[in-house]
């Protein structure tokens, strides 16, 4: 195939990924790029060509790449791969093992595809070396191309099989049995010739070689020791695929649902590849990671435009489905589209749990509607959600019929349900701690936070203010600390100190680390080396202990002047919680300006950091 011919057929690859994936625009690209002299021109390469996908979880990752291999037409030369230290399960000891069953140790282009790399680690996580025992040529491919030959082929058997065969046909023939029987080695050797020998050559071609030429094909081999030799895979394009959550800070944070995936998208898009270089440094050597080469892309997560993209897609394949299959046109209404949105969209899991939200909320009752239709003999259905009634409502026929058959049933989302299931006094708890929260951010950043909310559908979190990136420094972290201090606080203030509830924990651990980093990592009070090195440099963090414990309850008094300062913004703020679930960022300025604290709205791309260049100009 020529250059120009397969330079028409990648961008026709780069079109097609295009109109099938939502929100990953740049990361297409950025593969298109990156593989292209592979596809190209692959007898210039000196070694095969790695690229790194990484990204959290249900973004398309595994999907990108075998979407990528149909459009270029590469399913015969394409073979994937999980590695692991620990599957028992997989029949596989070596890469060369799965390359060869694939027949792709020919020296020819081929794709591999080594997917869920993040199973596969060779430190543990005190960064202790792991025997490695299954896929230790995995380095040597990433390293040049060259794969060392761990297991000399059988050819003796081989030689000897295919002589017994042949022997056989002659004796049949002398004896007049099966005279026109045909000499040729059949499939099952075929196999056998081009797995051993690594032959370009077609299976059914390598099938109707005579015995004497594959045999003496074998002899040539095993006299010019051939293979014996390391396999020449340069030509292969690797393709290393995974999630990274060490990456990936809030890949943790699964079971949230309430979480503005806007915020998500710009926490993650932050993530680069000096990022996913230290996260795979917790797995692997300095030199395996070098082996990764810098060819590494980076997944963002999805934001709300695209998951609602991809649950109109989704749903409108369901209306189609149904027209061509049942002759029934269907329509769906953007109220639907809501209540998928918010009960099956948790912005770090991907779109698995939308698309599975789709076949929960729309497929199963639209299946219902198609029922009825077929049996009516009516040919359109609308499916719509009355969320006053909190149900689901049918419609067969034409809305403009003169009595078009309505069916109504009962539906609460799951994530809808435990958002409801909170009690006005519960409601009110969180309201003012997340208020206090916000109140401090404001009065110390100048920022409203980016989401605020009170009713959240989690299970082990009530509600939960979103600030922005803000750079670290002495003042910011003792102001972060403060805002942490300031949830638990305000609900002494409001409820007082008996009524406090057990919320803090996780905003006190959070102050108590950034004062601990503080004084023993950074030096910002009086202890000058750095007590948290570990291993052969650890020293004794015992002697800070109560220097932490004085910096701490500063910090607890400071939050108490802003929070009392403010008690009127606070008690507003809190209310107005209560009475929403949620406030945007526009809201709270909104708010908090009635009362005399000023702060601003930020997109959420936004990072704090110190006037350091008017404080420069200012030196000079």
């Amino acid at each position: 195939m020529e250059v120009q011919t397969r330079q028409a057929r990648l961008e026709q690859a780069r079109a097609a990924l295009h109109a099938h994936f939502v929100g990953i625009d740049t990361v297409i690209d950025e593969l298109i790029d990156a593989v292209a002299v592979w596809y190209l021109m692959p007898e210039v390469l000196a070694r095969p060509v790695v690229v790194n996908l990484g990204g959290m979880t249900g973004v398309g990752k595994t999907d990108l790449v075998r979407r990528l291999v149909r459009s270029l037409d590469l399913q015969h030369r394409f073979v994937e791969i999980e590695l692991s230290h620990t599957d028992a399960e997989s029949r596989h000891e070596l890469v060369a093992d799965r390359l060869g069953e694939a027949g792709l140790l020919d020296s020819r282009p081929g794709i591999l595809l080594a997917d869920e790399i993040q199973r596969f680690r060779t430190l543990t996580p005190n960064g202790d070396p792991i025997p490695q025992t299954r896929f230790g040529d995995f380095w040597e491919l990433l390293s040049d191309g060259w794969l060392s030959r761990r297991d000399s082929p059988d050819l003796d058997w081989l030689i000897a099989s295919m002589r017994e065969d042949r022997d056989a046909i002659i004796r049949r023939r002398t004896k007049g049995k099966r005279s026109t029987e045909p000499d040729e080695i059949g499939l099952w050797h075929g196999r056998s010739l081009q797995r051993t020998l690594g032959l370009p050559a077609p299976l059914d071609a390598l099938a109707g070689l005579s015995h004497g030429e594959a045999l003496r094909r074998l002899e040539q081999a095993r006299a010019d020791k051939r293979l014996h030799q390391p396999v020449d895979c340069r030509q292969l394009l690797v393709i290393v695929s995974g999630n990274l959550d060490e990456a990936f800070p809030m890949a943790r944070d699964t079971d949230e649902a309430d979480v503005d995936a806007d915020i998500v998208a710009a926490y993650t898009a932050k993530v680069s590849v000096v990022d996913v270089k230290a996260a795979l440094r917790r797995r692997f050597t300095p030199e395996q990671v070098a082996r990764f080469g810098n060819v590494h892309l980076v997944y963002r997560s999805l934001r709300r435009i695209d998951f609602e993209r991809v649950i109109a897609r989704e749903i409108a394949r369901l209306a189609e489905q149904a027209r061509q299959r049942l002759g029934i046109a269907v329509q769906v209404g953007p109220a639907v589209s809501g209540l998928v949105y918010r009960n099956g969209v948790f912005p770090v899991q991907g779109v698995r749990p939308a698309l599975s939200s789709v076949g929960d909320i729309v497929g199963t009752h639209l299946a219902k509607l198609l029922c009825l239709a077929a049996l009516a003999g009516v040919d359109e259905v609308h499916l719509d959600y009355d969320e006053a009634a909190g149900e689901l409502v049918g419609t067969v026929g034409a809305r403009g019929a003169v009595v078009p058959e309505q069916q109504r049933w009962p539906f609460a989302g799951r994530a809808d349900r435990v958002r409801d299931a909170a009690r006005a006094d519960q409601l009110a708890c969180v309201a003012v701690h997340e208020a206090g929260h916000a109140l401090a951010y404001a009065a110390l950043f100048g920022l409203a936070p980016l989401q605020l909310t009170a009713r959240a559908a989690g299970t082990d979190a009530d509600g939960f203010t979103y600030r922005h990136h803000a750079m670290l420094t002495r003042d910011s972290m003792a102001d972060l600390a403060v805002v942490a201090l300031a949830g638990g606080l305000a609900e002494e203030l409001v409820f007082g100190v008996g009524n406090a509830s057990a919320g803090r924990a996780t905003d006190r651990a959070r102050a108590t680390e950034l004062v601990l980093d503080a004084v023993r990592r950074y030096g910002f009070d009086r202890w000058h080396a750095d007590r948290a090195l570990e291993h052969e440099h650890a020293m004794n963090t015992s002697v800070t202990d109560e220097t932490v414990e004085q910096v701490l309850a500063g910090l607890v008094d400071r939050a108490r002047l802003v929070l009392v300062e403010h008690r009127s913004a606070l008690l507003a703020l809190a209310t107005r919680l209560a009475l929403s679930g949620n406030l945007s960022s526009v809201e709270v300025v909104a708010l908090l300006g009635e009362h005399g604290v000023c702060c601003e709205a930020r997109a959420e791309g936004h990072e704090w950091t110190p006037p350091y260049a008017a404080l420069l100009a200012l030196a000079r």
